[in-house]
């Protein structure tokens, strides 16, 4: 085989990375109920962790200007630690949980893109996006509604005190709340991708679902 011919054919399995975002967009789509409910489960663990970081940081606000803040109301406890490890394991299980079940349900069309030429990166790739869209907007959705709460919350019994909060530092919060529900999003289906990935594309193309 010549250099020409390997060139060519190299261009057709290497499909842009726009291909494979619109093929995760689209399979998002199909599966919307499903991808809802993945959605549902990231958003309620980041706006809990989100809601524990506002807390935090307005709880600090507030004693450093003198207010006084009882004892349940301060941040950085053990068992809120241990709230929230927990809540990104039940998160993790169940985003790999739904990755898992998209692959099975997606046999006949990951065989089909291998048997056309897709490489095992392509597709797990397709994956790793379809996460990391589930992770964005979830993490947003939920960092939004935790601060939303916690901040709430605080202001019904502080009052206008409230507005004297360190905004830059709670900022940085809620954006590495984002950022961890994204990365956990992502972590989750490295599994499920690389199983798809590997998949043999003739077994994929017998499997009778």
């Amino acid at each position: 085989m010549d250099v020409k011919t390997q060139a060519g054919i190299k261009r057709q399995i290497k499909l842009p990375n726009r291909e494979a975002v619109k093929i995760a967009v689209r399979s998002l789509r199909i599966r919307i109920w499903r991808s809802a409910i993945t959605l549902a489960g990231i958003v309620l663990t980041i706006a809990f962790l989100s809601a524990v970081m506002t807390s935090g940081v307005v709880a600090q606000a507030l004693q450093a200007s003198g207010q006084q803040v009882s004892a349940e109301s301060a941040s950085g406890k053990a068992t809120q630690v241990w709230l929230i490890m927990i809540s990104l394991l039940v998160c993790a299980v169940g985003i790999a949980n739904a990755m898992l079940m998209s692959v099975t349900e997606r046999y006949r069309e990951i065989g089909t893109m291998k048997c056309l030429g897709a490489l095992d990166w392509f597709v797990v790739k397709l994956f790793l996006i379809e996460a990391a869209f589930l992770g964005i907007i979830g993490s947003i959705v939920g960092a939004f509604l935790g601060f939303v709460a916690s901040f709430l919350a605080w202001l019904t019994q502080y009052g206008n005190v409230m507005w004297g909060l360190m905004w830059g530092q709670l900022f940085l919060r809620l954006l590495a709340a984002v950022l961890i529900g994204t990365l956990l999003s992502v972590i989750s289906a490295i599994y499920p991708a690389r199983r798809a990935g590997r998949m043999p594309p003739a077994d994929a193309m017998r499997t009778e679902l």
